[in-house]
């Protein structure tokens, strides 16, 4: 399970947490965003908060957490998106680009 914020309306941003971060961090940008009507959302990775937690580290590979922005992506019928990230974030984008 993953947890996902969402706030706005219009073109979406998902923004995506680094290392030992929350959906949280990334509150104030949210609601700046969403002001001007971009549709922001923002998830806990997996592992983090109150997502799922599998018990094997092999579960955490980028391309799992990629396949979850994937799953995000479909469940919301989005297919077009910006996307902001920072620190571990940003590795997990860069995968994400790659598709």
């Amino acid at each position: 399970m993953m947890e996902d914020h969402a706030r706005g309306e219009g073109p979406t941003i998902i923004f995506v947490h680094g290392f030992l971060e929350l959906w949280y961090s990334w509150r104030h940008q949210m609601l700046s965003l969403s002001s001007i009507d971009y549709r922001t959302v923002t998830l806990d990775l997996r592992g983090y908060d109150n997502t799922d937690t599998p018990p094997s580290a092999a579960a955490y590979t980028v391309f799992h957490i990629v396949g979850d922005l994937v799953a995000l992506l479909n469940a919301l019928h989005l297919d077009r998106i910006f996307l902001v990230n920072h620190d571990w974030g940003v590795v997990i984008v860069w995968y994400f680009c790659l598709l």
